[in-house]
């Protein structure tokens, strides 16, 4: 049966409605930033750029690297915009637009996230880069799908047990990124670890304008959690949402993060903007090797 035209939502020209893409949009390979203005600071790097696009906070370009066809895409800031992206991208390789049926065939994605985080220790200094092993949802996002197949119960119940998790809160999630992907963008240089999800910017993620935080220790419990010799490294808010949605989804995913805040410490870095650069280098690199 196709699925309905208020559920799979097409413009006009049959691109998808918030992307405004169409499947010959994009490449298997995709580069995901937060900030739209990020998209050409990565495809200026390119050989050449074939197509682009952008509806609201949502930039599409792509073209070609060192012969390899990619995609870059700004998903806007957040797990609710992540759902967005990840549900519509799945539709322009794995639906038929015109019969509105999910294919006999489904097309894998690799999708590698480049984005900017805050460290949570001291050792692990403002730009440097983290490769995520995992991420671990505060969101409450990926709890609206089937997602428990691929969580850890073990990890977030001793986690739970060890932060005094407030049960009014999403319970959060654990989930892993794509060992192949990993593989491929691994180097001595850069550092490995959890990374937290949370839902927004300040109350989630401790930070303390004019509003009192549910749990003011919430930041230090994190910090000096370890399982198993696994550590949460640092926070952002699209990494876990990513993870989740591509294993529900059957794509590859992983996120690279170019520290430029050290929660621990109190730096920021003097140079944001080149750490940033840098990681894109590093990344369009790995994937063309």
């Amino acid at each position: 049966m196709p699925i309905k035209e208020s559920e799979l939502i097409l413009n006009p020209d049959g691109s998808v409605y918030h992307l405004n893409l169409k499947p010959q949009n994009i490449a298997k390979d995709i580069i995901f930033v937060g900030d739209q203005d990020r998209v050409e600071r990565i495809t200026k790097h390119f050989d050449s750029v074939e197509f682009e696009t952008q509806k609201r906070e949502f930039k599409t370009q792509t073209g070609v690297y060192k012969g390899k066809r990619l995609s870059v895409i700004s998903t806007g800031i957040g797990p609710d915009n992540i759902d967005i992206v990840m549900n519509e991208l799945d539709a322009l390789v794995n639906i038929d637009l015109n019969t509105r049926k999910p294919k006999t065939t489904s097309t894998s994605l690799n999708i590698v996230r480049v984005g900017t985080s805050g460290s949570l220790h001291a050792d692990v200094p403002v730009d440097a880069f983290v490769l995520s092993t995992h991420g671990l949802d505060f969101s409450g996002m990926l709890h609206f799908y089937l997602i428990n197949q691929y969580s850890d119960p073990e990890f977030e119940n001793a986690f739970i047990t060890h932060t005094g998790w407030n049960l009014n809160k999403a319970r959060p999630l654990l989930i892993g990124n794509s060992s192949q992907l990993e593989e491929r963008l691994t180097d001595k240089s850069i550092f490995k670890g959890v990374t937290a999800t949370a839902g927004g910017f300040y109350g989630p993620q401790g930070r303390v304008l004019r509003l009192p935080l549910e749990d003011p220790s919430l930041n230090n419990k994190i910090d000096n959690f370890n399982f198993k010799g696994v550590r949460i490294t640092n926070f952002e808010m699209e990494t876990a949402v990513i993870y989740g949605m591509s294993k529900l989804l059957g794509h590859q995913a992983l996120s690279m993060n170019a520290i430029i805040a050290n929660r621990a410490t109190g730096e920021f870095s003097e140079d944001p903007a080149k750490v940033v650069n840098d990681l894109i280098v590093f990344t369009l690199n790995k994937l063309t090797e």
